[in-house]
């Protein structure tokens, strides 16, 4: 599920290869129109498809030049990110650097 806060959206509840497309969709819609943060906080259940998800949004938003950051990263979506060797490329607010 995303909510959107201004020029910021939160993704809350689960986001697994379920459900991931109908997300990634409806969140390519709202970078369009220029949120620059993506809340991950509010995130309870996840598997490598959010991560894919993420940085897929991110490889968009950097094909036009825009900038993306990610917020309240779980601990177990930056595993799967050192996992995977990505870490570096998930830009974190600076709270979470």
């Amino acid at each position: 599920m995303i909510r959107r806060e201004g020029g910021r959206i939160v993704l809350s509840g689960s986001v697994t290869l379920a459900n991931v497309a109908g997300i990634l969709e409806e969140g390519r819609r709202h970078l369009e129109e220029g949120v620059k943060t993506v809340d991950v906080g509010e995130v309870s259940e996840l598997d490598s498809s959010l991560l894919a998800m993420l940085l897929s949004w991110l490889r968009e938003a950097h094909a036009k030049e825009r900038e993306l950051q990610f917020a309240n990263l779980p601990e177990s979506l930056r595993t799967l990110a050192r996992l995977y060797g990505v870490e570096a490329l998930l830009p974190a607010t600076p709270a979470q650097r």
